[in-house]
């Protein structure tokens, strides 16, 4: 044991630092890669946000002015208008406090724009319920509880709150409660107030004079068989015909679950803008980027002349070199993403032109990597040009993305997009016999006897797609 510890001490054991030299392959990621791939990447509406943003931290960017070219004699002539209007101010001061206007001089602050001027008032289920509910012959305390019971419903007029709490809160019996709560609920839409499914369809029912003990207790204990249309099963539990049964079932289907999605929320209305525009002009389709915003930067002449006339060495001189590279960086980049859109609208428009054509059911299968090879980038530089994006074309608006659509083989070994066999499944549906829906696998059938080499699995997910119910959901007696 201590010849072999002698042994590993005399051995050398060396440590340190050694120089070595390799090669390697790296993508590095600047700031300004990054932002470029940011721009891409964005929609229009954020992409206005970016540049507000950025001509605010940029004092080199700067927006063109629309009426920096007009003349100077049309100039001259504005500046002589505006002379001709000037207010005489010693006469304005002596009718001040009073309904007076000047005349011969147009106020034009009130035809200036105003986001005042758009704004809207959403006529909401709670005003609607309340116009009624003061236009109602009952005491000034049931109003006081019925304006309780209306401010606690939710957007779709069911209540949140339950009548025990209702009793606490507003220091009043429980019959009371019930009293105001009935009243509210004889209000249109009819099925407000109510605290779940149920009461809200009986609340309808009984609303127009319709409900009967069959109804009541279908609508209490049958709910799921009208959702799965197993009418067999109501019609075998209640004793009555299956034809009986279907009539009650359509009652119910077309009662409203969610009175109050009538009217509207406060969410505000989106609208979408559109980043690239086909339009028609004779037989030709051209395509327009809206570059809005980037159209209308430019570098502040002022900043310029600062440049030029500044000393290089000074700070002046560095904080504005750096602006003005940022700047001209940023426009590159508005530039080089409205030529990329630009280059894969244009792929898009000639591949598919069959659908601007003739229609949707024309659409043809068209994947990332084909136009990608179109227009000789990268499939991922495809992906980030065209998300979230939208075009306005003479068939309407759609969304870029659903250009790219899979499909199917037929015989003659060309794919058809999924658009158009759906398009085909849809008008199975729409003409088949109620009594006796078609299935999934007679709709493939059907396909494949068409030339579409499809199966029943694939049916079924772009049934679902559609929104269209299963044959046995589907069956009618």
């Amino acid at each position: 044991m201590l010849q072999k510890f002698h042994q590993l001490g005399g051995e050398k054991m060396r440590m340190g630092y050694d120089l070595v030299i390799e090669q390697q392959q790296k993508l590095i990621m600047t700031p300004e890669l990054k932002l470029a791939l940011k721009i891409l990447q964005m929609p229009i509406a954020e992409l206005g946000e970016l540049i507000q943003s950025e001509l605010d931290a940029n004092p080199v960017l700067d927006l063109e002015d629309e009426n920096r070219d007009e003349k100077p004699e049309i100039q001259h002539k504005k500046d002589k208008k505006t002379e001709e209007k000037e207010i005489d101010w010693k006469e304005y001061l002596q009718y001040q406090g009073k309904s007076y206007s000047m005349e011969g001089f147009d106020n034009e602050e009130s035809s200036e724009f105003s986001f005042e001027n758009m704004a809207t008032y959403s006529y909401t289920l709670k005003d609607h319920l309340i116009s009624q509910l003061m236009l109602s012959p009952i005491s000034e305390k049931l109003r006081e509880i019925g304006e309780y019971i209306i401010e606690s419903l939710d957007e779709n007029g069911y209540l949140t709150t339950t009548e025990e709490d209702m009793t606490d809160i507003l220091n009043v019996d429980l019959d009371t409660v019930r009293a105001a709560i009935s009243i509210i609920q004889s209000f249109e839409p009819f099925g407000v107030g109510a605290i779940d499914l149920k009461e809200c369809l009986l609340i309808q029912l009984r609303n127009r004079d319709i409900l009967n003990e069959t109804l009541e207790i279908i609508v209490n204990n049958h709910l799921d068989d009208i959702a799965c249309n197993r009418q067999n099963s109501i019609s075998k539990k209640l004793s009555i015909s299956i034809e009986e049964a279907q009539k009650y079932s359509d009652i119910i289907k077309n009662l409203e679950p969610k009175p109050g999605r009538a009217f509207e929320g406060s969410t505000s209305t989106k609208y979408v803008t559109p980043d690239v525009y086909i339009e028609k002009f004779g037989k030709e389709y051209v395509v327009i980027v809206n570059d809005y915003y980037s159209s209308k930067l430019m570098i502040n002449q002022y900043y310029r002349n600062i440049l030029s006339t500044e000393d290089k060495s000074s700070k002046a001189s560095a904080f504005i070199s750096s602006k003005l590279s940022s700047a001209m960086w940023l426009i590159k980049s508005l530039e080089h993403r409205k030529n990329t859109l630009y280059n894969i609208m244009k792929a898009i428009l000639e591949y598919q032109m069959d659908f601007f054509e003739k229609g949707p059911m024309f659409i043809r299968t068209m994947t990332l990597k084909r136009i990608a090879e179109m227009v000789s980038v990268h499939e991922s530089t495809v992906s980030r040009a065209i998300s979230g994006k939208y075009v306005q074309t003479p068939r309407g608006l759609f969304e870029i993305k659903y250009f790219f659509k899979s499909g199917v083989d037929n015989q003659d070994g060309d794919a058809i997009s999924s658009e158009s066999i759906k398009k085909m499944i849809k008008s199975y549906v729409s003409s088949e016999d109620t009594s006796k829906p078609m299935s999934d696998q007679h709709i493939a059938d059907f396909l494949v006897k068409g030339g579409y080499m499809i199966s029943r699995r694939t049916v079924a997910k772009y049934r679902d797609e559609l929104g269209i119910l299963s044959s046995s959901k589907r069956k009618r007696y």
